[in-house]
């Protein structure tokens, strides 16, 4: 596929995910409403893998690194997302993980031992403060009872575990995994992951057949999952991991919109002025990418 189409459909996917998440808060434990999501994401991308009769075989090995890869990014990512959206609106949520470009830089240096420009620094410098502009009013009065605070924090958390994801699907696509089957794997072992967490944690696996469950979880499965991630892992082998970042800077815009639409998300001046703040910084770091990964990935 043309690569500007892939993006597009990445930024408009992932940038509308997080109103489709905040739909599935409420009546489910979040840690159900993963097992749903990467289960059925991945019963449908064997199907593909079949239909397309693609390998699916990998040795035991391969399956180790698989597990690990979908329970960093399809498990423990998502499960602290979802927690934080019980604390904190989408557009929010959206805001915070957009700081994973600075993270996935921090890490490829020290997984992959890249050289950073400057600009990078830079970036990440004003990210930093744009994050600490746009939530200086709860922050101002920080505690560990501030629901914003803490949802925010949960927030981060899942992105670095997104992060370690990312830099796992490169050395993946360095070992010649088929991006597909590499998937469906590493969905079906995050799912697994997530229902040993909640079987202990007590909690039980419960459904919500409202029309807004049941709509956001076929939404996240196919578009947000199956399709999203599909244009994203296609785009890092395409054009590079750095490039196909850029997509980081466009999904807080995209949520902001439709959370302005649909919960009722007021504007104020801390959110404008961090905002701008963390784009900007975004930006800083996709300008001058000058980033070089060896040869011989250090992660193993």
């Amino acid at each position: 596929m043309n690569n500007y189409f892939l993006y597009g459909i990445t930024v408009l996917i992932w940038g509308s995910t997080w109103f489709a998440i905040h739909l599935q808060l409420g009546v489910v434990a979040p840690e159900a409403s993963v097992v749903y999501r990467y289960a059925l994401a991945s019963v449908m991308i064997f199907i593909y893998c079949l239909l397309k009769k693609q390998r699916l075989r990998f040795s035991l090995r391969q399956h180790y690194q698989l597990a690990l890869f979908g329970v960093c990014l399809f498990s423990v990512n998502y499960y602290f997302l979802y927690h934080a959206q019980t604390q904190i609106n989408s557009a929010l949520s959206c805001i915070g993980f957009s700081t994973l470009m600075i993270m996935n830089i921090i890490n490829a240096k020290l997984f992959f031992g890249t050289r950073i420009d400057t600009s990078v620094y830079l970036g990440g410098l004003l990210g930093l403060t744009g994050i600490v502009i746009l939530f200086w009013p709860q922050a101002s009065e920080i505690s560990l009872s501030n629901a914003t605070v803490w949802g925010f924090l949960l927030c981060l958390v899942g992105t670095l575990s997104a992060s370690f994801g990312n830099m796992l699907s490169i050395k993946n696509q360095s070992d010649g995994f088929a991006i597909m089957p590499a998937n469906a794997w590493a969905m079906g072992y995050g799912a697994l992951f997530m229902t040993l967490v909640l079987l202990i944690q007590g909690k039980s696996f419960t459904f919500d057949w409202s029309v807004n469950y049941v709509a956001s979880l076929v939404y996240l499965s196919l578009f947000g999952s199956v399709i999203a991630f599909g244009c994203y892992l296609s785009l890092l082998t395409k054009i590079g991991a750095h490039k196909a970042s850029y997509a980081n800077i466009l999904f807080p815009a995209v949520a902001v919109v439709i959370s302005t639409f649909f919960e009722g998300f007021t504007w104020d001046t801390y959110t404008i002025i961090g905002f701008i703040v963390i784009m900007l910084g975004n930006l800083v770091l996709i300008v001058k990418p000058r980033i070089t990964v060896k040869e011989s990935p250090a992660l193993t």
